[in-house]
């Protein structure tokens, strides 16, 4: 009876000394490296990676010759998933797990073959490596690697969801101050050019009884297309005297400057006119072109001011007449070129789109 209580004894004692050598050699079995979001470098010295590094190191050459013969392969497992897709979250996971293996091939001096790689697009931005042990003792390992894994996977979301937290805050904040920082201002010192339709009047044309309309495309914010056109027809003393006239002017333009209110162009004009301002009329055709150079002051949001000048060449092909007893009677034709300025405006511009 007294071999009975003895040998029991010392099962006992036996039991309370080994389980826990055999935990702990399980939970040292697991090794995990942390990876910056987004980003696929080893840091070693970060985040706690050299103690990890140097335990696993430690563990590899305890059991060296068992794993150069390919007896206790190494697991690599790569995760991340802080990018926008799952075919670049599997592409990082995998870069982190080979600058893994690669740091461990180069300190432990071990081969690739030595190690079973997998990649995964889930959990959160980190590397383990796992030590196969016997069947019979991975039940616990096993269970304490994938809560250690919860946990991380846990503690990267939390984080992540703070980061994303902190952006919205920041993202709230500006918006809510932009109103106070852009103003309605001619000095202001924004590039004003956030339109891409408007409606142009040249008011020094208007101002001489000949109505003009234009429209201006911002194709972007230093080219733009505009398209000009005037027209009138006026007569008086009986029909005796008169002044008729249209014209087509379209014109490509060059903004410069921080605001890009400065601008060079090219025109083109083309048109008909009709002047009996004395006792000979002229009547015929107009055609030429020539560069063009403005600014534009803002008035407000919808309206600016714009001032032009256009210096170029103008032929002029038309005929003399005169008015006898109401008769339109010719006189000759005459072709004229001019080489000056060919047009000058101070136009309305109106910002429709």
């Amino acid at each position: 009876m007294s071999r009975k209580i003895t040998f029991l004894t010392l099962f006992l004692w036996l039991m309370t000394v080994t389980f826990p050598v055999f935990a702990q050699q399980k939970s040292d079995t697991i090794y995990t490296f942390r990876f910056v979001p987004q980003k696929d470098m080893f840091y070693v010295p970060w985040n706690g990676n050299d103690t990890e590094l140097a335990l696993l190191l430690e563990c590899i050459e305890s059991n060296k010759a068992t794993i150069l013969d390919g007896k206790l392969p190494l697991l690599v497992d790569g995760y991340c998933n802080s990018l926008g897709s799952e075919a670049e979250n599997l592409a990082t996971a995998k870069i982190r797990a080979n600058r893994v293996k690669s740091e461990l091939i180069t300190r432990a001096e071990i081969k690739e073959e030595n190690f079973i790689t997998r990649n995964h697009a889930t959990e959160g931005d980190f590397v383990t490596v796992r030590l196969t042990i016997p069947v019979k003792e991975t039940a616990a390992t096993d269970a304490e690697a994938e809560a250690r894994r919860k946990a991380e996977a846990e503690r990267l979301a939390a984080e992540k969801r703070a980061e994303q937290e902190r952006l919205a805050e920041e993202q709230r904040k500006a918006e809510e101050a932009r109103p106070n920082i852009l103003t309605d201002t001619p000095s202001e010192t924004k590039i004003t050019n956030d339109y891409h339709l408007s409606l142009r009047a040249n008011l020094l044309r208007w101002a001489t009884l000949t109505p003009d309309l234009g429209l201006e495309w911002r194709i972007c914010p230093s080219w733009g297309i505009a398209v000009s056109g005037s027209w009138t027809s006026w007569t008086w003393s009986d029909k005796d005297r008169r002044y008729a006239l249209w014209e087509v002017a379209p014109e490509v333009r060059y903004y410069m400057g921080e605001k890009k209110a400065w601008y060079l162009g090219a025109m083109f004009k083309a048109g008909q006119f009709n002047y009996k301002l004395s006792e000979t009329g002229k009547q015929g055709d107009l055609m030429g072109g020539g560069i063009t150079a403005g600014y534009q002051l803002r008035l407000n949001k919808a309206l600016d001011l714009d001032f032009n000048l256009g210096l170029g060449y103008l032929n002029a092909d038309y005929e003399k007449y005169e008015v006898i007893d109401g008769v339109r009677v010719r006189r000759g034709n005459e072709t004229k070129d001019w080489w000056g300025p060919i047009n000058a405006g101070v136009t309305l511009v109106w910002k429709i789109k």
